[in-house]
């Protein structure tokens, strides 16, 4: 069995070709993936608006709905990967997003359309970042990062893909039958990878003696339940866990209104698209560049300095007024801080408490994590209705942020799970 950094048991032993295959699914299903359930929509919303005569609010409560199912049912999920590896997980995962999809292209009302969101919101917990976090720390154990970065890097072309196809296809079909053939690529590409590459071996059931009696296995199980409860309630998990909410909160909210904001700078709606999408390679450079922060600096030094930057680009962006070049270069450097984020949230649980029970722990930290990005859009909004501006809604998010930062570099240090109890 390979032994992590801290001495942990992790993944037992996989051949280098079985770990680069998996990883490799994992690229192309993450792009897929995101690609389908959460970017095609923001293409499609107002042809789905024009074509039922829903009103832009239900649809996109539809859709927001399908992310907070998303987020709770991280928790559940996590408990089957832990158990089960992320192979069954994952395909099952990929069999119900079709599904999901193929509901959602066929909607005969409203109310079976918001109920398809609410299924592909579950897939999503089987689909997206959090399980295939959890399938290459384990599998990649000390060499998680190089794989981490890889797996976003490859992630991060999602909207780059999918907004321009899904949009070339709005273009010749209706939106109903762009979302069949949206469930079809999903179906096609997602299901047999997961199915025929996520084969490296998942850590076994710790050794049981001979004679180990049902009440004895009962009494273990319920010993890492008691471990994992432990952690949840410490005061480090909860620390990490809110700082990394408000920091999530304040980006996506404050990504979605980037447009808005300048626009109303005097940028023109191309020049701010623009920005918007060199923000997306500034995230990408931010990936590029985390190997040697994380080489360098502890967890939550790092997720201090990571929340921090977030805050002061966002009070960057919110004070000032331009000119345009400035403007998109703090675009680009908020892109940076949001990939990097990225990254730090995928590694904080398993540099803190091991990776042995990451699967579990992870789906616990990310829910209220994904949660804060699922209603960012529409609280971002109100807040900057409530506030009476744009750059007076950024500040606003500045300062959650830097609350988050504070709360990262106040946390105490945790207790890594011991060995004994990272089983399953």
């Amino acid at each position: 069995m390979l032994r992590n950094r801290r001495g942990e048991p992790g993944a037992a032993a996989a051949s280098p070709g079985s770990l680069r295959r998996a990883l490799a699914a994992l690229c192309v299903t993450e792009i897929v993936s995101y690609g389908v359930i959460y970017y095609a929509f923001p293409v499609l919303a107002a042809q789905i608006t024009a074509a039922t005569g829903w009103s832009r609010t239900a649809v996109t409560a539809a859709y927001s709905a399908g992310n907070l199912t998303g987020a709770a049912a991280g928790i559940p999920a996590g408990r089957l990967l832990q158990r089960h590896g992320p192979r069954p997980v994952m395909t099952v995962a990929s069999v119900l997003a079709a599904v999901s999809v193929a509901g959602i292209a066929a909607a005969p009302s409203y109310w079976w359309f918001a109920a398809a969101w609410l299924a592909a919101g579950v897939a999503s917990a089987g689909l997206f970042y959090p399980p295939a976090f959890a399938a290459l720390t384990v599998w990649y154990g000390p060499r998680r990062v190089q794989a981490l970065t890889a797996l976003t890097l490859a992630a991060g072309f999602a909207s780059t893909i999918f907004a321009p196809l899904t949009s070339a296809l709005a273009g010749q079909v209706d939106w109903r039958e762009v979302y069949l053939i949206l469930a079809a690529v999903l179906a096609a590409v997602t299901i047999p990878a997961h199915a025929l590459a996520l084969r490296p071996p998942w850590p076994p059931r710790s050794p049981r003696p001979a004679g180990h009696s049902p009440a004895l296995l009962s009494e273990e199980k319920a010993a890492l339940r008691s471990a994992d409860r432990q952690v949840i309630a410490s005061r480090a998990f909860l620390q990490l866990l809110t700082a990394a909410t408000l920091c999530a909160f304040a980006q996506y909210a404050a990504l979605v209104n980037l447009v808005p904001l300048l626009t109303g700078r005097g940028l023109s709606p191309g020049l701010a698209a623009w920005a918007l999408g060199l923000g997306g390679a500034g995230q990408v450079a931010g990936r590029l560049c985390y190997r040697a922060l994380d080489a360098r600096t502890g967890t939550r030094g790092r997720a201090t300095v990571i929340i921090a930057g977030g805050a002061a680009v966002t009070l960057l962006l919110g004070l000032l007024p331009g000119p345009a070049a400035l403007l998109v270069t703090a675009s680009v450097i908020a892109g940076a801080v949001r990939g990097v984020f990225t990254l730090t949230e995928a590694t904080l649980v398993a540099d803190q408490w091991g990776e042995g029970r990451y699967a579990v722990l992870n789906g616990v930290f990310n829910a209220p994590v994904t949660a804060a990005g699922a209603v960012a859009p529409f609280a971002g909004a109100g807040i900057a209705a409530a506030a009476g501006s744009y750059p007076a809604m950024f500040v606003i998010l500045a300062a959650v942020a830097a609350a988050g930062a504070a709360l990262a570099g106040t946390t105490p240090a945790a207790a890594v799970i011991p060995a004994a109890e990272a089983g399953r």
